[in-house]
């Protein structure tokens, strides 16, 4: 192994074929060396980016080149999850010449980025997905649920024969996380939002430590790793936060900071 890859953190394994990698985890905007939604996963054939927010670019790289990418998948069309889109774009088309990466994403998020680049097909293969639908990527069964949050926006369920995953992306407290568990067989990596203080309950669609404690038990999740924490918060209080709701309602699963795991540089 080299020294590079050496540093890298070493990623969460979700099950024996399946690692997260978490490429940034910041809400709204990136602190001081963060960087924006982002996460890696990986199988031992595919690659695939989902969300990529504002500093996961050049953190992306160093889990696998961009001509090496199976997918990109994007929740929503807000910039901290979409921002490297656009930039992905010129990399690709002016630099790579390469084409035809698979963009699975909402409408919303494929318009706003047509519109930045003056229409990103064919580099990007466009694939428009809403609440409700499914797709396979490899060994990969990828479904998606919208989520409470003021642009169409998709939580992803994401299946493997060796572990099961699943992401809130942003929502609100209106998202029903039984429907992240459809086959009622739980989840085993919930990636739950955690970007409010209790005192701001209710005044954005987003979730506090409770409420995404309580969105990871309807889940069935065996493992809980927060994310979005805003910058100015401290993740570790916003894990032992979450940690303490979820043993109060007889969850007694581990809980992870994804500012722990994350990759630098």
């Amino acid at each position: 192994m080299t020294d590079h890859l050496a540093s890298l953190p070493v990623p969460i394994a979700v099950g024996s074929g399946l690692d997260l990698s978490v490429l940034g985890c910041d809400g709204t905007y990136a602190g001081a060396g963060g960087a924006c939604s982002g996460y890696l996963l990986c199988t031992v054939d595919d690659r695939i980016w989902l969300d990529a927010g504002p500093g996961t670019l050049a953190r992306v790289q160093r889990h696998v080149p961009l001509a090496g990418l199976s997918a990109v998948v994007v929740t929503h069309e807000h910039p901290d999850h979409c921002g490297e889109l656009p930039v992905l774009h010129n990399a690709l088309k002016y630099l790579l010449g390469l084409s035809g990466l698979r963009v699975i994403t909402t409408e919303g998020t494929r318009d706003l980025v047509d519109h930045v680049c003056g229409g990103a097909w064919p580099t990007f293969d466009w694939d428009v997905v809403h609440g409700g639908e499914e797709r396979q990527i490899g060994d990969l069964r990828l479904r998606f649920v919208t989520t409470d949050h003021p642009v169409e926006t998709l939580a992803v369920r994401v299946d493997h024969p060796t572990g099961s995953l699943a992401y809130s992306s942003d929502t609100g407290a209106a998202l029903d996380g039984r429907r992240l568990d459809p086959d009622g067989t739980g989840v085993d990596v919930m990636v739950v939002e955690a970007s409010l203080s209790a005192q701001q309950e209710g005044k954005v669609q987003h979730l506090s430590a409770a409420q995404a404690a309580h969105l990871a038990i309807e889940a069935g999740a065996r493992r809980v790793v927060v994310t979005h924490v805003v910058p100015g918060s401290e993740p570790a209080e916003r894990r032992a936060e979450v940690e303490a709701v979820l043993t109060a309602g007889g969850a007694l699963v581990p809980t992870l900071t994804a500012a722990d795991h994350q990759t630098s540089g």
